[in-house]
């Protein structure tokens, strides 16, 4: 099985990965954000942002800076069903925001 983000907060074209790493002073998690576009061949995407995207980066940032902030404020001993519940209350908060403002692409 590949190795998959432990979550991922997407709005309208922008969508960051979070990655969780253990290390020997503790978790740390790093953050991926692209932006993905639909091509002849399926999804794809890129790491470069237009002037008109750059206010999701930093809402997306937002977001993710307080996701691994209630990681950290947890002190991530949740469990998995815990995690889990806790990734598909985020998707269906995501989800109503998309629809309510922006236009959800998904592949």
């Amino acid at each position: 099985m590949a190795n998959r983000p432990i979550h991922e907060i997407r709005l309208g074209k922008v969508k960051a990965a979070i990655w969780k790493n253990e290390t020997d002073s503790g978790i740390r998690y790093s953050v991926n954000i692209v932006r993905i576009f639909r091509t002849d061949d399926g999804w794809d995407s890129s790491n470069s942002f237009g002037r008109d995207e750059l206010p999701l980066v930093a809402k997306v940032a937002d977001r993710v800076h307080s996701w691994i902030y209630e990681q950290n404020d947890r002190g991530d001993s949740g469990s998995d069903s815990e995690q889990e519940a806790a990734e598909s209350s985020q998707s269906s908060l995501d989800s109503r925001r998309q629809k309510s403002g922006n236009r959800n692409h998904r592949g």
